[in-house]
């Protein structure tokens, strides 16, 4: 189960990263964390703009609005979302 903490107009949750997948997309929930395949490598930072960029499209929000909390050297990460709506994020967990 996906553990959603909103706080003034923000959710924050886990996310898991898989890089180097073959299209950037949200794929569902695992282990209790939002699952995002990103075509970048973790290299340089590339994976990290690239998840912003994918969780920000998913969302419909501005890309400045996506912030990464903790975990930037690791695929485990917790992330920030501003004007997220909580029911998309349901939506896009329950995806398989």
């Amino acid at each position: 189960m996906l553990r959603i903490t909103e706080i003034d107009g923000a959710l924050t949750f886990s996310v898991r990263v898989a890089p180097r997948a073959s299209k950037s997309t949200v794929a569902g929930e695992h282990d209790g964390a939002l699952k995002v395949r990103i075509t970048a490598p973790p290299v340089d930072s590339a994976a990290n703009d690239e998840l912003l960029r994918t969780l920000a499209r998913a969302f419909g929000v501005p890309t400045r609005n996506v912030e990464i909390m903790c975990g930037h050297a690791s695929k485990n990460k917790t992330v920030r979302v501003a004007g997220a709506d909580r029911t998309l994020l349901l939506k896009l967990a329950a995806k398989t």
